[in-house]
């Protein structure tokens, strides 16, 4: 049997009920699927008879494979960032496909998934998260393989797993509770409001450097941008006068919000799938600190920035760093 059988909403955020059962299925299913390889049907049996939660963990450990092998033939360290907001969806899709040839309601799945694909994006193709370069340079080749293998490949992988369990939750909650109510949709407004918000600050961090990039190569000053602006080096502008890295906090708000819909969902405070959103709030503040020491030492007026504007969360009793003009310092003036 491929799901557990669910007698309450509390079953179905219980990891001894959901989960464990099922784990010794990720051992079998790599002879499973040599042995299927041939046959659709046989396939789309095995694919129904495998608890949805194993098939997607299994899925993330084989990308994490061939993430680290990629990255090792391209010398780029940047393979997941490329599938970062694209696998989230997979997954999600994943939990809609087995629901519905499994004949469970399918409804609030689906609206978790359609939010998720307006999350998606992408990096560029070809380009390098440049801190990777910066950690390399820290590590001797073996620790750094070490740490590819580990955390860059498999652990950021497998996390991008972890961030959709609350699906998996709310795919269980079908079998007693399928109908949606007024508070899918309210969860579905929110994340789509802070998928704006993040849409609205990565937009302005990009405008901004092409207009700085256009400055320090010609003295070219773009319509709404002033000198001193560009002279200092980073954003203050729009939402990064409200805080340092709006991106960021809009995007550990999203993965925040879904797990309180799985957790609304089954009419509970806390549950096994929180390991996601908390993995990625670890991941981020560990990022952060990175960028901003890599800022600090680049920018000499960005300690100022700091102590004004909050890292995530607004200073709102503050007035908005930039409002003021101020003397600019030439060597603030790079990149």
């Amino acid at each position: 049997m491929a799901l557990p059988i669910i007698n309450s909403l509390a079953c179905c955020c219980s990891y001894g009920k959901a989960v464990t059962p099922y784990l010794p299925q990720l051992y079998k299913l790599p002879t499973n699927i040599l042995q299927s390889w041939n046959s659709p049907g046989e396939l789309k049996e095995l694919y129904l008879s495998t608890n949805p939660f194993i098939t997607a963990l299994a899925f993330s450990t084989i990308l994490a494979f061939l993430f680290f092998v990629s990255s090792v033939i391209n010398q780029n360290n940047s393979q997941v960032d490329r599938f970062w907001s694209i696998l989230p969806s997979v997954y999600n899709l994943h939990f809609v496909l087995f629901a519905k040839l499994s004949s469970l309601q399918t409804t609030r799945l689906e609206i978790v998934f359609v939010v998720g694909v307006f999350w998606s994006g992408g990096y560029s193709i070809g380009s390098e998260d440049y801190r990777w370069e910066i950690i390399r340079k820290d590590m001797n080749p073996i620790q750094f393989l070490i740490f590819n293998i580990i955390f860059v490949s498999l652990a950021q992988s497998v996390l991008l797993f972890l961030i959709t369990t609350p699906s998996y939750i709310i795919l269980l909650v079908a079998q007693v509770s399928p109908k949606t109510s007024t508070a899918d949709y309210v969860f579905a407004s929110v994340l789509i409001a802070l998928i704006a918000i993040e849409f609205i600050s990565d937009q302005q961090q990009w405008n901004f450097q092409e207009a700085k990039r256009k400055y320090n190569e010609n003295s070219e000053l773009l319509h709404g941008y002033k000198k001193e602006d560009l002279d200092r080096g980073f954003l203050v502008r729009g939402l990064w006068s409200l805080s340092r890295h709006p991106n960021f906090a809009a995007e550990q708000a999203i993965w925040i919000v879904f797990y309180l819909h799985g957790c609304w969902t089954t009419k509970t405070l806390f549950n096994w799938t929180s390991c996601g959103f908390i993995s990625y709030l670890l991941l981020f503040q560990g990022s952060t600190i990175l960028t901003e020491k890599i800022s600090a030492g680049k920018y000499c007026e960005y300690a100022e920035y700091q102590k004004k504007v909050g890292k995530f969360i607004p200073k709102i009793y503050i007035k908005p760093f930039g409002d003021s003009p101020r003397k600019r310092k030439a060597e603030n003036k790079s990149l």
